[in-house]
């Protein structure tokens, strides 16, 4: 009897397929006729549940190993552990492999590299001045024998970087490098390394157009911790935030800068803004926590009659839809005409806010572009706006203002000042 197996997803049918239903590839089924027999003649015993008493289970000695670098160690934990599987993701050209040679310099690590030689590594790092006394590299990409040879290390490293985890390969399954298959088989082997051998394992992945991880979502979900490296190509500006956790929480972010000595840090929550920039018509600052800090983003709004029967909503550094709906908000309870402007949105600096703390900001952007009046210096504002008009207090609101105060801003917009964007909406009249 045949049996068709997908050489990209694993997926099996009886008979052959041109595209596979779970991937959508095509043309990846292959003919396995001895597959039905070998499952057959395969029988493995039944293995013994062992049950423990929760209350004789150690708990997790976590020794955090940082690496020197506040604003990495903030996102993952204060820290890497030992067996923690990290997979870092990001835009090519981002900074993915500068952040890691930078962040690891001072640990025992080996570096397997599938896309670079070891020559344009040490290039990298000799221009960025960094001693990598502590590195191994290997360019090895089947997972068994990078396996065999972290098992003979001596002594171990601390941390085993994969670059890319797209490039590697298991011998046990009939694909190629990058496929779904692959990307399962080597992720679990080197997850099961991690544990046995007490090693965190950092993989680096490509994304999708989409901004996903390329493969199986399930990928993510069998890591530890996921960290996505953001930043526009033409900004200086990245941001380090982490989708998922198990060592540590998921709010907080870490923020640097590209410079000519590689990322730098930044501090400063002021940064994304110019300090010397003059007071026109569209702009506003708006004050939102990311993580546990406070930071503070200008908001940029051109509006210009349209010649078009749609006006055009164009939308960069927060999220489209929100935008429309602030829109919405503004045509209903303020009776502003909206039908015959093209609406130009934009956060300086190359970055995105996902904070809802950004509503009142661009409210009040839109309203002084399309009314061209200038917001008061020295203004910032601060919360989330409902369907209905009413202004709602945002996490850590307390703390925004404090800062704000701190940064010497004199007025301030929050849910403690306005209930109703129709009371701040007065600034404009």
């Amino acid at each position: 009897m045949s049996y068709f197996i997908c050489s990209n997803c694993g997926f099996g049918s009886a008979s052959w397929i041109g595209k596979c239903p779970d991937c959508g590839q095509w043309n990846t089924l292959v003919d396995r006729p001895s597959f039905a027999k070998a499952s057959e003649g395969k029988k493995e015993s039944v293995k013994k549940m062992e049950v423990s008493s929760f209350a004789k289970i150690k708990p997790l000695q976590k020794s955090h190993m940082k690496t020197g670098i506040f604003e990495f160690d903030r996102v993952i934990g204060y820290g890497l552990v030992p067996g923690e599987v990290i997979l870092l993701t990001g835009e090519p050209g981002v900074g993915k492999s500068t952040l890691l040679l930078q962040a690891l310099k001072s640990l025992k690590t080996l570096y397997i590299s599938g896309e670079e030689a070891a020559e344009q590594i040490k290039d990298r790092a000799d221009r960025l001045k960094l001693p990598l006394n502590n590195f191994l590299f290997s360019d090895t990409v089947q997972i068994e024998g990078i396996i065999e040879g972290v098992e003979k290390l001596k002594p171990k490293p601390d941390i085993l970087v994969i670059d890319s985890i797209q490039t590697v390969y298991s011998k046990d399954v009939d694909s190629t490098p990058g496929s779904v298959s692959q990307l399962k088989e080597s992720t679990m082997k080197l997850i099961n390394l991690a544990k046995r051998e007490k090693i965190a394992v950092i993989l680096i992945g490509h994304i999708t157009k989409e901004g996903d991880v390329a493969g199986p979502k399930t990928l993510e979900h069998l890591v530890d911790c996921v960290l996505s490296f953001e930043g526009e190509k033409l900004s200086n500006f990245r941001i380090l935030r982490a989708s998922k956790n198990r060592f540590g929480s998921t709010d907080e972010i870490g923020i640097f800068e590209m410079r000519g000595a590689g990322l730098g840090e930044v501090k400063d929550p002021m940064a994304f803004m110019e300090e010397q920039a003059e007071n026109t018509p569209g702009r506003a600052i708006a004050g939102v926590t990311e993580g546990k800090r406070p930071l503070f983003f200008e908001i940029q709004t051109l509006a210009s009659p349209t010649f078009f029967p749609v006006p055009r909503r164009v939308v960069k550094g927060v999220d489209y839809n929100k935008v429309l709906l602030l829109l919405a908000v503004i045509k209903k309870l303020l009776r502003v005409p909206l039908d015959r402007v093209d609406i130009y949105v934009n956060v300086v600096g190359g970055v995105s806010i996902t904070s809802t703390a950004v509503d009142l900001g661009i409210i009040a952007s839109i309203l002084s572009a399309v009314k061209n009046l200038v917001i008061p210096s020295k203004s910032v504002f601060t919360g989330e706006v409902g369907l209905l008009g009413e202004v709602r207090k945002v996490y850590s609101e307390e703390k925004i203002v404090t800062e704000a105060r701190r940064l010497k801003f004199k007025k301030i917009y929050s849910s403690k000042t306005i209930k109703t964007i129709a009371e701040m909406a007065r600034i404009f009249s």
